[in-house]
């Protein structure tokens, strides 16, 4: 088979073909990767994720049903498993280094260059700081939706199965999460340019 499906991979894993399953594990690490990243905050930890998603997947492949897709199956272990880690530190961070990688990441994502206007330059950094510590400050279940709709672009439908709850919720959440930015962010003066 050419390019097979996920579903296809599944099946496949499902009668014993190891080397199925690791084409599944290489078409989602990155966005597996991507997603634990930005709800755990830490590399290492995403990296922990990301695997142990893998490795419960595995563990679990005689029970996938077929219900959902895999990837939206994927995606809600480790959902799951990155708010577990969260839970289980004992202390909290109360703002975001300004080493932080995500700062670097929204840069590049989001914003055009500036060149080398380094008051342009200084003012986005502030700004993508801002609003890494806005979405730090956020609910689990806020920030949770948001990422998986706002910044890993999973549609409302999938965002709804992944997470157990009707595509209404997950609106109102990704809603309530920009509003609470936005607020976040006109008290730290980005009021204007942070839409």
């Amino acid at each position: 088979m050419a390019n097979p499906t996920d579903r296809d991979l599944v099946a496949q894993a499902k009668a014993g073909d190891q080397a199925a399953f690791g084409a599944l594990v290489r078409r989602h690490q990155r966005r597996i990767f991507r997603l634990a990243f930005h709800l755990v905050r830490t590399g290492a930890e995403a990296e922990d994720v990301t695997q142990e998603t893998f490795v419960r997947a595995y563990q679990a492949l005689d029970r996938f049903d077929g219900r959902s897709e895999p990837f939206t199956w994927l995606y809600r272990i480790a959902v799951n498993l990155s708010l577990n880690t969260i839970r289980a530190r004992k202390a909290t961070r109360d703002s975001t280094p300004s080493d932080d990688p995500r700062i670097e990441a929204l840069l590049l994502e989001t914003r055009p260059s500036h060149g080398n206007d380094p008051a342009a330059i200084s003012h986005q950094k502030r700004l993508a700081a801002a609003l890494c510590d806005g979405i730090d400050k956020l609910s689990d279940t806020l920030r949770t939706t948001l990422i998986l709709v706002c910044i890993d672009g999973v549609g409302h439908d999938e965002a709804a199965k992944i997470l157990g709850c009707p595509e209404g919720t997950v609106a109102w959440r990704v809603h309530e999460a920009r509003r609470k930015l936005r607020e976040y962010l006109t008290e730290r003066g980005f009021g204007g340019d942070a839409t």
